[in-house]
């Protein structure tokens, strides 16, 4: 039996896979505005309550609900007959004082030069001077009288304080109203050529917001300007609203029960879009970040808290970085630790990425 050794030469190399393909973003050093939205609610720029300032039953109503209206225009009327008859009464009063105080002269003239002639004592005189400025007296008062009852009467006529809108009447013909101490209110009219926004913010909030306004201070010589906090109001539809607002004031206190203060800003609304009583988001700049490193955030991967990103160094070979990221604006993440302008971030392919491995980058612009 003859064997024959077989030879199997089966051995050949294996091909190496080329490097694979990932797209990275390239990071760079810009200047970073910091923004913060607040829930605020909207005012008028006059919010004036409309009350009854005497008692009566309401006699009559002379505008339309929800319009426009101008100063002084008439809205309502009271009943006006017992403020008439106190008027009346007061002008009675002015009459009778006026004829003491006739007779009072009249006696003065009489009796000063028969005490000059000492016909009648200095007595006699000194009590038709007294009875003279009593009269006077009488007069001014019986006129302040009247003065006070016109001005009862005055206020059954019931006039629009300032140009604006004007609501639903909260009392109808035939109510009793301006009884204290529920005084009624009857209407609101509100002046919205401009609007009044009002938020909260958190202690924390102010002082990130007063540490950039002095830095700014410092760098100018000069007040923060208004325009520099960039006001935006965002309204419920999630709609920017065109008119950019002015920055009014914080408030004096924090609220100790809340650990918030108010602040207040105006926005112009000459389309008269913006209602008193709206809901809105107030946006505003509270700070910039000078050189700051903005990245996708699809870049940024999330274990335990801990943030961590895939850079390309200058050999195309991938290393973690851990990162400390800030806020995020738009669809990028601030990353105040970890990077520096130049760095190339994976941004597609992180599931072939890993430390260590050679990759062949493409760049990508993202706007």
């Amino acid at each position: 039996m003859i064997t024959v050794p077989l030879c199997c030469a089966c051995s050949k190399d294996e091909a190496i896979p080329p490097p694979p393909d990932v797209t990275v973003y390239q990071t760079q050093a810009q200047e970073v505005p910091i923004y913060r939205e607040y829930v605020g609610q909207l005012f008028g720029f006059k919010d004036i309550a409309i009350q009854a300032r005497v008692e009566g039953f309401l006699e009559g109503v002379h505008f339309e609900e929800g319009s426009w209206i101008k100063e002084d225009i008439l809205l309502y009327t009271l009943e006006s007959q017992p403020f008439e008859a106190n008027v009346s009464a007061m002008m009675s009063g002015v009459a009778e004082a006026q004829t003491m105080l006739a007779k009072a002269e009249s006696d003065l003239a009489r009796i000063r030069p028969l005490a000059e002639q000492k016909a009648v004592s200095e007595s006699d005189l000194d009590s038709a001077v007294a009875r003279h400025e009593a009269s006077i007296a009488s007069l001014d008062a019986a006129r302040a009288n009247l003065r006070a009852a016109k001005i009862q009467l005055s206020y059954t006529k019931i006039h629009s304080p300032i140009d604006g809108i004007i609501g639903k009447t909260q009392a109808k013909v035939g109510d009793f109203v301006g009884r204290a101490p529920a005084v009624t209110v009857l209407n609101t009219v509100s002046q919205i050529d401009t609007v009044l926004v009002q938020a909260f913010i958190t202690e924390d909030e102010y002082l990130e917001f007063a540490r950039y306004a002095l830095a700014k201070q410092e760098r100018l010589n000069q007040e923060p300007e208004e325009k520099d906090l960039d006001l935006q109001l965002i309204l419920s539809d999630g709609s920017v609203y065109e008119h950019k607002g002015i920055f009014g004031f914080i408030n004096r206190e924090v609220d100790p029960t809340a650990g918030s203060m108010l602040i207040q800003a105006s926005f112009p609304n000459p389309e008269k879009m913006l209602r008193p009583g709206q809901f809105a988001k107030l946006k505003a700049r509270i700070t910039v970040i000078q050189d700051g490193i903005l990245i996708p955030q699809r870049c940024v991967m999330e274990l335990q808290g801990l943030h961590s990103v895939y850079v390309v160094d200058e050999t195309n070979t991938i290393q973690k970085k851990d990162v400390t990221t800030g806020p995020k604006i738009r669809q990028f993440w601030l990353i105040t630790e970890g990077l520096k302008a130049g760095e190339h971030v994976i941004y597609e392919g992180l599931q072939k990425a890993q430390a260590g491995l050679t990759v062949n980058p493409t760049v990508q612009e993202i706007e």
